[in-house]
Formats: structure tokens, C-alpha cells, sequence
């Protein structure tokens, strides 16, 4: 993430965003009491992240059960006015105080964001401090390109990216179409094959997202496994074409580990009240509707195991 020149009540109100639930606590920990406060009450829990995807299962009774968590979103978790994650509750025995169900789970989701609270903020405190103190230290030796590109993949970096935006919208051009590219199961990777192949993943991501794209495209990575396009008076289907493309040149991407494929989602400014920051949240929607079908696709999970299964 880059800080440079964002006020620290911006960065408290926004950052939370960038954080899932894996950031802000030892899962290990939270599955145990889960596990224990489950086997007290004779309930099961199911906790995801913001979006639906499940984190900790205790108990049976949510095989099959697909989260829905716009309609249906259990108890939130709800760290800075955002919801972090979703806690869902079954009664797995008949016997039981329903009030004393309610008010331990109650008392859990308040202890959850509590402490989710206390962790985010130590966290983007230390680092707000540390790069205050890195920018006093070389700011004379930063170059133009280094304040504007990533370093991992060489694209434009967020603060850079948001920056364009902004000019974009002040130039009043249309249409401009907005492109969101989201890595699919970038956790997956981590997880089974560490950081190194991790980041490789997002830089051979970055560099199908780069190869694909036209010179006057802008091009930014816009949170860890997130990229964000702008493509100025875009003709029509410009906008879709390319990020068909992308997701071919993923699923044709040949590896011995990395199995690379992508969520996109795809939206048009075209009135210049429009903002491009709304708009991008427009297309991080579409994105995960995209995400949706593709990781319910047949084949998709034997495709991204296959570094495992050899």
C-alpha cells in the first residue's frame, strides 16, 4: 500500500477496506473458541468474509449452505462502519436458553469487533508512523517513476492510479470504461506455495493485464490481488474484449504451480457528473459477480489444484 500525503482519519475510514479477516486475526485461535462456545450452546457457526466466501465451519449443518449476504447476512462483524465478516448460527441440539444463545453470540460478535478494531488500528498506526519516517528519509532520492509505480509489477500504484482519476474527471472526456480485475484464489496460492509464488502469480497477472492492453491505457494496481483499468473514450466493446482476453491469456498460461485466472468486471462512465471512483466500485460489483460463475465453473477447482495434485 502506499500513504503518501493521505490524512490519518482517510486512511483509519478507508483502509479497512484492503483488510479481510485473515489480516486481522489468528484464525487458529478464533475456529478453537468458535469451537468451544459451539459445543456450550449445542449451535454451529459459520463465519465468512464480507462477501459470502466461508471461513470457519463448526459443525454440520451448513454443508451446502451458500451464504447470501446481501439478503441474508446473519450477525455482521463490523469494523469502522464496514462489515468485515458474517457470523451465521444453528441450533444443533433441541435443549437450550435461546436468550443465552443470543446474548453469547451477541457478546461474540462484539468481542470480534473489538478486537478486529484494536488490531486495525495498531497496524495502520505503526505503519502511518513508519512511513512518515521513510519519506523524511529519502524523500530527496525518490524519483518521479518510483512515487508512481508499483514495485511489484511495475504498473501504476494506487495513490498514482486515483490521482488519474481525478484528472480524468476533471477533463470531462467520455466515455471512459472502467475495468476491474480481481486475481481468483490469490489465498489459495499463498497459502499452499507461500509468498514468492504468490507475488509471481501477480506479477504474470500484471503482465497479461499490460501485454493485452492498448499504450493509452491506465493501468493500476489498486489493492493486493486488484487491478483497476481506465480506458479513455473507449470505443464500444473495447472495454469487454479486453478483459475476455485477459481471462483467455490466463486460462491458456502454461505452469507447473500457477494456474492464473481472474474475475473482471466492466462499467462505462458516460456523463460527466459521473465520478470514476464511483464508477469503479460499480465494476468491483460486476467483478464478483463474474467470480461467482467462474468459481462454480466445472473444472475450476482441478485446474487451480493441480500444482497440489501434481
Amino acid at each position: 500500500m502506499g500513504y503518501d500525503a493521505i490524512p490519518y482519519d482517510k486512511r483509519i475510514k478507508e483502509n479497512i477496506r484492503n483488510y479481510s479477516l485473515s489480516n486481522l486475526y489468528d484464525m487458529e485461535i478464533i475456529k478453537k473458541y468458535l469451537g468451544a462456545l459451539a459445543e456450550m450452546l449445542e449451535v454451529n457457526f459459520l463465519l465468512t468474509d464480507r462477501h459470502g466466501e466461508k471461513e470457519i465451519v463448526i459443525g454440520d449443518s451448513f454443508l451446502g449452505f451458500k451464504p447470501d449476504v446481501v439478503n441474508a447476512p446473519g450477525r455482521k462483524v463490523r469494523i469502522q462502519g464496514r462489515t468485515i465478516g458474517h457470523l451465521y448460527v444453528n441450533r444443533s441440539g433441541k435443549d437450550g436458553d435461546e436468550r443465552l444463545i443470543n446474548e453469547m453470540v451477541d457478546g461474540t460478535v462484539a468481542f470480534l469487533a473489538r478486537l478486529g478494531t484494536e488490531v486495525y488500528l495498531h497496524r495502520e498506526c505503526s505503519i502511518y508512523v513508519e512511513e512518515l519516517e521513510k519519506q523524511l528519509e529519502d524523500k530527496k532520492h525518490k524519483s518521479t517513476q518510483n512515487e508512481r509505480e508499483d514495485i511489484l509489477t511495475g504498473v501504476y500504484n494506487k495513490i498514482y492510479f486515483e490521482e488519474k482519476m481525478r484528472v480524468i474527471d476533471c477533463s470531462e472526456v467520455l466515455p471512459v470504461a472502467v475495468v476491474n480485475i480481481n486475481i481468483n484464489d490469490w489465498k489459495f496460492v499463498n497459502d499452499h506455495f507461500g509468498d514468492e509464488e504468490s507475488d509471481r502469480l501477480i506479477r504474470v497477472v500484471a503482465d497479461i493485464v499490460k501485454k493485452e492492453s492498448k499504450p493509452d491505457y491506465i493501468i493500476g494496481r489498486i489493492d493486493g490481488d486488484v487491478f483497476g483499468i481506465l480506458i479513455p473514450a473507449a470505443e464500444d466493446g473495447e472495454a469487454e474484449d479486453y478483459a475476455a482476453r485477459i481471462q483467455e491469456s490466463c486460462l491458456t498460461y502454461e505452469d507447473s504451480i500457477l494456474a492464473p485466472s481472474v474475475a473482471a468486471g466492466v462499467v462505462w462512465k458516460t456523463n460527466i457528473e459521473e465520478a470514476l471512483e464511483d464508477k469503479l466500485s460499480d465494476a468491483e460489483y460486476e467483478m464478483f459477480n463474474n467470480k461467482f460463475e467462474i468459481k462454480n465453473a466445472p473444472g475450476y477447482r482441478e485446474r487451480l489444484e493441480r500444482g497440489i495434485t501434481g
